[in-house]
């Protein structure tokens, strides 16, 4: 077989070729009606971009809420964990005996004011002193510095706080999670 004859120099190659009406409008200027229909977009293409640009903002509602709440379950999720983490150092600390602490509260704060304020620490020859939390943080969800507070004595899923120490904090927000989880059971 002849191979040759399939390499493609040896295959004409098409010129292509104007049509004879615009051979003739070249150099002549075009009718007014010619103009008309050809600028622009019509009613309908307006009314089409519309509507698809009316149901790409529909959608994109419903995924920015649900951006929004994401965010504050998370920083909730984050000040639940140093609140948690800084009342945990503060019991290490008093079973230690860096601290001294009240009788009757088994070495967890008495309040969240006793993590933000500088505590004395005990059997230094200087005044030092620790703090455990910078400052209470705020709910996301209640926006106040109004957590519920749960002491050792109190039932783990007690509402109201019996007053002696702060065992456990959570938020009072009645709300519900993305997961179905209510938050104030976190």
């Amino acid at each position: 077989m002849n191979w040759n004859r399939f390499k493609s120099s040896s295959l004409p190659v098409p010129r292509r070729k104007l049509p004879a009406t615009s051979l003739a409008m070249i150099g002549r200027r075009r009718s007014a009606s010619a103009v008309e229909s050809e600028s622009g977009m019509s009613l309908l293409e307006l009314v089409v971009a519309c509507a698809i640009l009316l149901i790409l903002a529909t959608a994109s509602i419903p995924i920015a809420r649900n951006t929004i709440k994401w965010k504050k379950e998370e920083q909730l999720r984050w000040d639940l964990r140093q609140m948690r983490d800084a009342i945990d150092r503060y019991k290490d600390a008093s079973d230690k005996g860096q601290i001294q602490v009240k009788a009757g509260t088994e070495g967890y704060p008495e309040s969240l004011d006793a993590l933000v304020k500088p505590t004395p620490l005990t059997g230094t020859a200087t005044d030092k002193r620790i703090r455990f939390l910078r400052e209470i943080p705020m709910d996301p969800l209640t926006k106040s510095k109004d957590w519920g507070l749960r002491s050792v004595q109190d039932d783990t899923d007690s509402t109201s706080w019996g007053g002696q120490d702060v065992f456990d904090v959570y938020s009072k927000s009645s709300g519900t999670a993305m997961d179905g989880s209510k938050y104030s059971d976190w």
